[in-house]
């Protein structure tokens, strides 16, 4: 979630889960379930847990990160809006595509300074940088940290910039043959084409 001036901020991160069944590849299709009525995109920055741990402190959270990667929060807002939980507008199969590859910290000055920016079919839709963020990553990992054991390989995805589709006017939503790009400085490029989901051989 961006800074935005004159706006009440929250007092602590907002967050939801996404499943295993969620994530996905760099280059892997997006297939939304044919229900889905408003499909939209979200640049994240994501940070892969290495050192697992409970209640670590912000100014330690860093050392528990392996990696960082590039992630899209996909998510069907109609479903997501339907109720308070947004699990069903975003725990969806296809709907976490993240990658190419965890980057070391080494290879790059601070994680609060990245570029984050998302093309739909070649248009930038969104333009922001990590330094935006209303909460940074070790305050997130922290926060996390009081309500659940953090452990290796967890992915823990932050916020995304201004642009998303229905924040837009008109708004945008994405639809079979879009392709969608993901990109985060120095970490990599997510390219994901929206598929049709395959009739159920069960469907009415």
């Amino acid at each position: 979630m961006p800074k935005e001036a004159g706006l009440d901020l929250p007092t602590a991160p907002m967050f939801f889960a996404k499943f295993r069944n969620s994530l996905s590849g760099p280059a892997a299709a997006i297939v939304p379930p044919p229900s889905a009525r408003q499909v939209d995109y979200e640049s994240e920055l994501a940070v892969v847990i290495g050192v697992g741990g409970r209640d670590i402190a912000a100014a330690e959270a860093v050392r528990h990160v392996a990696g960082a990667m590039a992630f899209n929060d996909v998510s069907a807002r109609d479903r997501q809006m339907a109720n308070t939980l947004w699990t069903g507008g975003k725990a969806i199969d296809t709907f976490g595509p993240c990658g190419p590859a965890p980057v070391t910290l080494d290879a790059f000055e601070d994680l609060q300074w990245l570029a984050l920016r998302t093309r739909v079919n070649g248009e930038t839709v969104q333009d922001g940088n990590s330094s935006s963020m209303a909460f940074g990553v070790s305050e997130i990992i922290a926060f996390l940290s009081q309500t659940m054991t953090l452990v290796p390989g967890d992915v823990i995805a932050t916020g995304t910039p201004a642009g998303v589709g229905t924040s837009r006017e008109p708004q945008l939503s994405l639809h079979s043959g879009d392709l969608v790009e993901v990109e985060v400085e120095s970490i990599g490029t997510l390219r994901n084409e929206v598929r049709r989901a395959p009739v159920s051989p069960h469907a009415v």
